[in-house]
């Protein structure tokens, strides 16, 4: 009897996670598409490189119970690959009254969702973990860390080949037809049937949807996130993460301060409106990416409710010196002098029609076709707990 077969579009962390899981747990023959000429090559390669520990996120929510489950099998999974890995700690950290009511929350909230050893510390404290940082009181958080995710990508992509999988790379599927008999994947090349899909589209997610008759719903618009790296000459001035309290009334957290695996610190990112949903050079610009985030009614209802957000985005984005700024209020010893530019970031904003944003994965799709229409973080630290999540809803709509 023919095994069945299933295409997963995507060759990002979480697209890999689910054809390994697919492998692992179904035992069906997968073939991986994949648009560019390596895997992980947009969201999972222009990311800060942070295992979230699950701070944030509502209890109950989609993202809080993959996020912790997520880590367990993360941490496994890359000390059998021999993945680089980093328990290096974080602090979040409060300036203000308010600021400081906002922490409290946030440490409820971890408590209910199991992060372990989380704490509230004090000025003094702070200084303990972090001897170069400021603030009034912080959330200690030791159990967060930082990771190699293109590392931990390629062992992903590695396991499909062992397993017997095919990552079929500078393969772009441009299109979904669901048939009685299967799903056709249509390529540059041809068409290929298949027994089901599973896409992962990231940044492209809404336009593959619809192509299958989905809603176009949510739509993404792209955030791009710029990074500073601080000079090898002060890096010694950040044991590990160093975060804001996020204001729940704005979508984008806010400059931090970090370290990577690579060994640099990063400060940033901020978030702005980006000119292509791939444009990760600066100089690129697409036309129609352009045109379909700035011609939709939503993202300017977003935008009207969150101006005093756009106005700090629009500084970081313009100057060097308020970039820095942001940076400095946690870590004062940090000057213009000692940055340079580094690498950009893309998020795939996922957006609804009347501009509201969508906070928690959403996974939509047929009995066939399933779509990840939106992960964002902690996507890449929740993929394995994804995987396991999407390949058990694709078969349930499938029975």
């Amino acid at each position: 009897m023919a095994r069945s077969k299933v295409a997963v579009v995507g060759g990002g962390i979480i697209g890999l996670a689910v054809a390994r899981e697919l492998m692992r747990s179904r035992g069906v023959e997968v073939t991986v598409f994949e648009k560019e000429a390596s895997v992980g090559a947009h969201q999972t390669g222009h990311n800060s490189g942070v295992v979230h520990a699950g701070l944030y996120y509502e209890p109950g929510s989609l993202k809080a119970r993959l996020c912790r489950r997520g880590v367990s099998l993360l941490e496994d999974f890359v000390a059998e690959k021999g993945v680089a890995f980093d328990k290096c700690g974080k602090i979040v950290v409060a300036h203000t009254e308010v600021e400081c009511r906002r922490l409290d929350a946030i440490h409820e909230r971890a408590l209910a969702n199991g992060v372990p050893g989380v704490k509230l510390i004090e000025a003094e404290d702070i200084r303990a973990i972090e001897p170069h940082a400021r603030g009034r009181k912080a959330l200690h958080s030791p159990e967060t860390a930082i990771v190699d995710y293109p590392g931990m990508t390629r062992a992903l992509a590695e396991d499909i080949t062992a397993f017997g999988g095919q990552i079929r790379l500078r393969t772009a599927v441009t299109d979904l037809a669901e048939r009685a008999a299967g799903v056709d994947v249509q390529t540059r090349s041809g068409a290929n049937r298949f027994d089901r899909v599973i896409a992962c589209a990231g940044l492209q997610s809404d336009r593959l949807a619809v192509t299958a008759g989905e809603s176009s719903f949510p739509k993404i618009v792209p955030f791009y996130g710029d990074y500073f790296l601080l000079s090898p000459e002060k890096s010694a001035l950040v044991n590990g993460l160093i975060y804001p309290v996020p204001d729940p009334k704005y979508p984008f957290l806010g400059v931090h301060v970090s370290k990577t695996i690579q060994g640099d610190v990063t400060l940033g990112p901020n978030a702005f409106l980006s000119l292509g949903r791939e444009s990760y050079d600066r100089r690129t610009l697409s036309p129609k990416d352009v045109a379909d985030a700035i011609g939709f009614p939503g993202f300017w209802r977003f935008a009207a409710r969150n101006i005093p957000a756009a106005v700090r985005e629009t500084r970081t984005a313009l100057s060097t010196r308020g970039f820095v700024e942001q940076a400095r209020r946690y870590v004062p010893a940090i000057s213009v002098e000692d940055v340079r530019r580094g690498p950009r970031g893309i998020r795939a904003q996922a957006m609804n029609r009347d501009g509201s944003l969508e906070d928690d994965f959403v996974i939509t799709g047929s009995a066939r076709i399933l779509h990840v229409r939106n992960a964002p973080s902690p996507g890449a630290t929740s993929s394995l707990a994804i995987a396991e999540h999407v390949v058990r809803e694709a078969y349930r709509r499938g029975e």
